[in-house]
């Protein structure tokens, strides 16, 4: 077992779960308090790092496409000091650092874990219900329904009508963003029939954001509703599926991407190394013919050369092709 205790928090890794424990520390922003300890699959990773500086260095854990509702609604906008998959380490530590990661990148390997996107959830997100209020609202989910209580801030337009609640089946979508200088956030219940254009202000739906200290727990709701919601990757994949009918039905190829509804780096890994695909049945090997094998690789350095694959996304798959040669 690998474990790492720091100011931040602390991080376990058993070899199946990473275990993240926000710390109790002042400096500890309120949204990894109130979001509380996360259990990372070892299945839901795309990849861990350490970076190391003069004074004190990161630990980063990243994350498969769609794994975790949290980050789903975030949209890269946590910043630093939110993101619960990020820990600062004091420079003495470095050493327990690298060992973490070591063990991790290993499991990862040995288990031959893809990178690409999921399908569903991985993590179940925040606790329920949930209540919080920040902005012009306190909102409460507690799995089946939205409540929106306005208050004395709230414009008048929108809180005359009294408050809200939507049930789960009626939300589309969810967005959250965070107020950015002038402008201010919002975290919006999308419906059928509502307009995008209605300012977060007056609509009753959307809850409007200054930039005071609560506001970023509104993405902790937000990711609540998120999770319970159709996963976006599974309707592009339905998507993808039509296009391979239709391609089909033409008498057209389909791409590798069009025929497992993963993006094109995706799809080049996880055919490369046999690992499960996005329904969790193993892909087909198109066999162990050295040509085939050959040609593999030859694809796999041009989509790395073209910015497709990661480096660490090409070292794995190559790996896994030289194996097999």
């Amino acid at each position: 077992m690998a474990e790492i205790i720091q100011k931040d928090g602390t991080w376990t890794f058993d070899g199946d779960t990473v275990r993240i424990v926000p710390g109790t520390d002042k400096g500890v922003s309120l949204l990894r308090k109130t979001l509380g300890e996360v259990a990372v699959p070892l299945r839901a990773l795309a990849g861990v790092s350490f970076e190391a500086g003069r004074r004190s260095g990161r630990l980063r854990l990243r994350l498969r496409d769609g794994a975790d509702p949290l980050l789903r609604i975030g949209g890269g906008k946590l910043g630093d000091a939110a993101d619960p998959f990020q820990l600062g380490v004091e420079s003495d530590r470095a050493g327990v650092a690298e060992y973490l990661v070591d063990e991790v990148r290993n499991a990862l390997l040995l288990d031959q874990v893809p990178t690409g996107p999921v399908e569903r959830y991985l993590l179940p997100g925040p606790a329920l219900p949930i209540t919080v209020g920040a902005g012009d609202a306190t909102v409460t989910f507690d799995g089946e329904r939205i409540r929106l209580e306005w208050n004395w801030k709230t414009e008048e337009s929108k809180s005359s009508g009294g408050t809200r609640t939507l049930a789960l089946g009626e939300v589309e979508s969810v967005e959250w963003r965070p107020s950015a200088g002038l402008e201010n956030g919002y975290l919006r219940f999308r419906t059928v029939g509502s307009s995008p254009t209605t300012p977060p202000k007056y609509d009753p739906h959307a809850v409007e954001l200054w930039g005071f200290r609560k506001d970023p727990l509104m993405a902790l709701v937000g990711a609540a509703v998120v999770a319970r919601l159709p996963h976006p990757n599974r309707a592009a994949g339905a998507g993808a599926a039509k296009t391979l009918e239709g391609a089909k039905g033409a008498g057209r190829e389909p791409s590798p991407a069009a025929a497992t509804g993963l993006p094109l780096a995706a799809t080049a890994a996880t055919a490369a190394t046999g690992a499960e695909g996005p329904a969790g049945e193993a892909a087909e090997a198109t066999g162990d013919d050295h040509d085939v094998l050959l040609r593999r690789l030859r694809e796999l350095g041009d989509l790395h050369q073209a910015g497709i694959l990661t480096a660490e996304e090409f070292a794995t798959a190559k790996q896994a092709v030289l194996k097999r040669l």
